[in-house]
């Protein structure tokens, strides 16, 4: 869901944006507080905490529109690191810097395949993976504000030229993906580690994921998070290796690189 939204990001605003699990993961936290402080029930803390990593992420999306809209994805790319060490920095303040109490919304098991459990987090989070990358495959395409967007995308200052509210979308596009990642963040929270570091750096293996299709194919992205997760599975099966489960996207990411770099390599070696 991650690298999807990750992709989304990369294709119609041109910015790899790191702070998009961070804004996810302090949505939930807000969540959380709402229901051990506040009483509230889970449902409706939830809905609050996707809305406000909606907003965080819109702000983030308002800045870089209104002051970097010129400048390349890597120069928009890197502002987002910014907000990503912010809001962890913010999250420890207000919450401390232990793992918090996430309520489960989905729990137990869906099916077992082979003795392998697969749990309803999983089967959830692939189908609505699959379901947004779908359905923005189809807005994208078919819909007028798709082709805004895809025109925005590929000609900025053209596309805000001929008219197209440029800002609104960019701002959109951020709010829309924002509030996913606080929905991905508040079903799988409960199975993961969930301090805010590590809830933040979900953005790591979403980038690696994203990085099979460039950021720019959404199929990619779902089968690359797919195949890291059940990659990650069967290290973590290994007692020898199981240690280096964690790093498995790091090394993904750096050997998909160089893989991508060979060609530059070879032709200079010869």
């Amino acid at each position: 869901m991650l690298a999807v939204c990750l992709t989304l990001m990369a294709r119609l605003v041109r910015v790899v944006n790191f702070s998009q699990a961070a804004t996810g993961m302090f949505g939930g936290f807000v969540a959380v507080w709402l229901v051990s402080n506040a009483g509230m029930p889970v449902w409706l803390a939830t809905v609050i905490g996707i809305l406000i990593g909606g907003a965080l992420s819109a702000i983030i999306g308002w800045i870089i529109a209104t002051w970097l809209a010129e400048a390349d994805t890597s120069t928009r790319s890197a502002v987002t690191v910014g907000p990503l060490l912010l809001l962890i920095s913010l999250s420890f303040i207000l919450f401390g810097n232990k793992p918090q109490p996430f309520r489960p919304i989905l729990a137990g098991p869906a099916f077992s395949v082979g003795g392998v459990v697969v749990s309803q987090v999983t089967v959830v989070t692939v189908v609505l993976a699959i379901v947004v990358a779908v359905g923005c495959r189809i807005i994208l395409a078919k819909t007028s504000a798709g082709t805004q967007l895809r025109a925005l995308s590929e000609r900025p200052t053209t596309a805000e030229l001929l008219g197209i509210p440029a800002k609104l979308l960019s701002v959109g596009v951020w709010t829309v993906t924002g509030m996913i990642s606080a929905l991905v963040v508040s079903i799988v929270a409960p199975s993961q580690s969930n301090d805010a570091t590590s809830l933040a750096m979900l953005i790591v293996p979403a980038a690696a994921a994203a990085l099979l299709g460039g950021f720019r194919r959404l199929d990619l992205a779902v089968v690359g998070g797919l195949a890291l997760g059940i990659l990650q599975g069967l290290v973590a099966q290994i007692d020898q290796i199981s240690f280096v489960r964690n790093f498995v996207p790091f090394l993904f990411i750096v050997g998909f690189l160089l893989w991508l770099q060979r060609k530059e390599v070879w032709d200079a070696s010869r």
